[in-house]
């Protein structure tokens, strides 16, 4: 019984973890919840009235998710310095709230210096964010001259308790998150090998459904790994573990990438292209034919179940059976050690074996040194090529990192500082014929459409979700107030749940987030005795015109359009993806080492901000089909070549401590194709006055022999490193269709 309960302990947990990676939002939401709980009592300790206690929560509020920044004694020193703000801020508020125009000027005045401040990093845009937060609250509680004396008390409490919550009460460490997010790593790696194994079995009618899970599961691990690459500097202790963490945890998501590709050819009766992997709504190659019921295949789904255990095993347990398993699915990488099988699924065994090796390498490079006794002469060769990577890593010094690029023209933060001033100045003189007393929600709507957007696009597709949120949180807030009523502390308790599913939600949905907020206002306006259906009904009007100002700003005020913004970061991921690939085919070919694992990240990010910046053109309300099925074969077309990039990188790395890959001079040859290639698309891209078409030609592995008619095709370059290139080669040339590249005409 007990055995029971310890496993479905731990089955929750692992869920949870692979749920929200590192625990963050959940950190979030407590750390905002309880800081809200906390002002909240000792106010009613203090016998404040119901005024304060709403001042307290949205300012307690504000000065918990306002903090950004990672290093503790630095978030320490942006909470002191906020709450100087906020006494400014409500001062300021409270004088003024008699001289309307005065007033409403320098609000205007505010929200522009609170955008423009975000120009000066995370600390910057924290202050910017309170001066803003605790001059809407003064509005929303109407503070005034006479009550000021008593708001900087609630002012001073709010931050103490969101001190006190912060560093004490949900104490979290870099360290600490970052260990969380590696075994969110592991355990969204074994929830990978678990759809990778369904694929295997998976039928012609419920194939693509599995692949579809794949796809998923494959951008979970990628989305995890680039958590921690962003943790690395704060939660290790030196830059060398840093870097040995950052080599295990690329090693790992390459080879479980590469196991999926590999299961996907199995099943087909013809190469697969990397790209079904990627392309969202691909059917699975060949109709999704299964392979034949043998003892091969019977073989390769018992080890993938044993992969999937090998990672889920906790530290320390194990004993002589999980030696065994290990040491066996180890020896695939040996070609003696393979079962008689067909080519695909000998394929498959060998990225059994590496992915074995992935895991063996991410467990010591975590967890320390293992137990030695048992293993074989296979696990024994690649624990010494896990040393002489680490020996590689330890010795290597740190290279100069490039500085960033300062965009040319108007700065971002200068741009949208002056758009959401016009848009806010539009929605204060809307809002005041809407009403006079509630205006400021047009604004607050105005400045939200703003955070975190870069183009029109994406400005009305945030308004819709807010104006869709807050619809549905409307009708949460009548329902709700009836049921609640004149009840003040359930009221507060239903406030701080909203509060916790506001942040845990927020990276998920910016509808629910709306939809959260919106119906906690609606109990706080039930506690102010303010709360009607009028009320409600105006929230959404306001709402509405605050969206609409923003949009309307945005398009007409230094507007930057969608399609200019997704050029420019497409370019920055062709530019990115040119170096990564340059950098590493140079190392193959012999030529000096270079930080390549960070370059490779670098195109990671930069494809993410892309990403994010297509969503306007691949949301479902967009009318352009076509144009968004070509958004989303770019995009995945993209992911593509950095999975190749990536996995050139990482074996690029290799080089030094791997017997099987040496430098190979040939190289060379073959990647200038790439990386003209490259050249030529991100010129039509830019628009500049370029006749040049894309060059195509024979394959990578011919052009090698070629180059150097006699020698050896294999001899000092691994198969795989020719295949990565020759995909890259094809993915690449991809591209050059749907963004309208000239392409020669096969046999000119």
């Amino acid at each position: 019984m007990r055995a029971a309960e310890v496993s479905l302990w731990g089955r929750v947990r692992d869920r949870v973890a692979a749920s929200d990676p590192g625990l963050l939002r959940l950190a979030a939401g407590s750390r905002t919840a309880g800081s809200i709980a906390l002002t909240l009592a000792v106010l009613a300790v203090l016998g404040s009235p119901v005024t304060h206690l709403v001042a307290g929560a949205i300012a307690s509020m504000v000065a918990s998710f306002a903090i950004r920044e990672k290093q503790r004694p630095r978030q320490a020193v942006t909470l002191a310095l906020g709450l100087a703000v906020a006494l400014v801020s409500v001062s300021l508020a409270a004088l003024l709230n008699t001289r309307v125009v005065a007033g409403d000027v320098f609000f205007v005045v505010l929200i522009f210096c609170a955008v423009y401040s975000r120009r000066f990093g995370d600390r910057g845009y924290a202050l910017g964010l309170i001066g803003f937060q605790i001059y809407f609250m003064s509005l929303f509680v109407g503070a005034t001259a006479a009550v000021l004396p008593g708001l900087y008390a609630v002012l001073a409490i709010a931050f103490g308790c969101s001190a006190l919550v912060r560093f004490v009460i949900v104490y979290e460490t870099p360290a600490g998150i970052l260990q969380r997010l590696r075994e969110a790593f592991r355990v969204r790696l074994a929830q990978l090998v678990s759809a990778q194994m369904e694929l295997l079995d998976a039928g012609p009618d419920e194939a693509d459904k599995v692949l579809e899970t794949v796809r998923e599961g494959t951008a979970r691990l990628h989305e995890t790994a680039m958590m921690i690459q962003g943790r690395l500097e704060e939660g290790t202790a030196d830059e060398s573990v840093a870097r040995l963490v950052q080599r295990r945890i690329a090693g790992a998501e390459i080879a479980a990438e590469r196991l999926g590709l590999l299961l996907l050819s199995a099943r087909s009766a013809e190469r697969t292209s990397t790209l079904t992997l990627h392309l969202p709504g691909a059917p699975v190659p060949s109709g999704g034919e299964l392979p034949v019921r043998d003892r091969a295949t019977d073989m390769l789904r018992r080890d993938l179940g044993a992969l999937r255990m090998l990672v889920l095993r906790p530290v320390g347990e194990g004993g002589t059976a999980m030696s065994h398993v290990r040491n066996r699915l180890l020896g695939y990488r040996d070609e003696e050690n393979l079962p008689s099988a067909s080519a695909p699924v000998q394929d498959v065994f060998r990225g059994i074996g590496e992915a074995a090796r992935a895991v063996m390498g991410l467990r010591v490079a975590l967890d320390g040194p293992q137990d030695e006794s048992d293993d074989s002469p296979a696990t024994t060769r690649s624990r010494e090529e896990l040393d002489a990577e680490s020996a590689a890593i330890e010795g290597a010094e740190e290279g100069e990192r490039e500085e960033k690029e300062v965009p040319a023209g108007l700065r971002p933060t200068t741009r949208a500082a002056v758009q959401v001033s016009v848009g806010s100045a539009l929605a204060i003189v809307g809002g005041e014929f809407l009403s006079s007393q509630r205006w400021y929600w047009a604004v607050l709507t105005c400045w939200i459409v703003f955070i975190n957007t870069a183009s029109t696009g994406e400005i009305v597709v945030k308004g819709y979700r807010r104006l869709l949120g807050t619809v549905l949180g409307v009708v949460a807030g009548i329902v709700l107030a009836a049921l609640v009523g004149p009840h003040t502390w359930t009221a507060l308790g239903m406030v701080l749940l909203f509060v916790f599913a506001m942040f845990y939600t927020a990276p998920l949905s910016y509808t629910l987030m709306s939809f959260f907020v919106t119906a906690a206002l609606g109990l706080l306006y039930t506690l102010l005795h303010r709360y009607s259906w009028e009320v409600l009904v105006l929230r959404v009007e306001e709402t509405a015109l605050g969206a609409a100002c923003g949009i309307i700003a945005a398009a007409l005020v230094l507007p930057v359009h969608t399609d200019r913004r997704t050029n420019d970061l497409l370019v920055t991921v062709l530019r990115r993806l040119s170096e990564v690939t340059g950098a590493a085919v140079e190392q193959l070919s012999g030529g000096p080492g270079d930080d390549l694992l960070d370059r490779a990240r670098d195109l990671d990010r930069a494809l993410g901000d892309l990403r994010s910046a297509i969503q306007p053109l691949t949301h479902p309300i967009t009318p352009m089909r076509t144009r968004r099925n070509t958004a989303e074969y770019l995009v995945a077309l993209l992911e593509t070549c950095a999975y190749h990039a990536r996995s050139l990188a990482a074996t690029a790395e290799l080089l030094p401590t791997h017997p099987s890959i040496a430098a190979d001079p040939r190289l060379r040859q073959a990647c200038a194709r790439i990386t003209h290639n490259i050249s030529v698309i991100s010129a039509h891209v830019t628009g500049e006055h370029c006749e040049d078409a894309v060059e195509t030609g024979p394959s990578i592995a011919s052009m090698l022999e070629d180059a150097a008619p006699g020698s050896p095709r294999y001899g000092r370059i691994t198969d795989r490193v020719l295949r990565h290139l020759q995909r890259l080669d094809e993915a690449v040339l991809g591209l050059a269709r749907p963004l309208e590249v000239p392409v020669p005409e096969p046999g000119r």
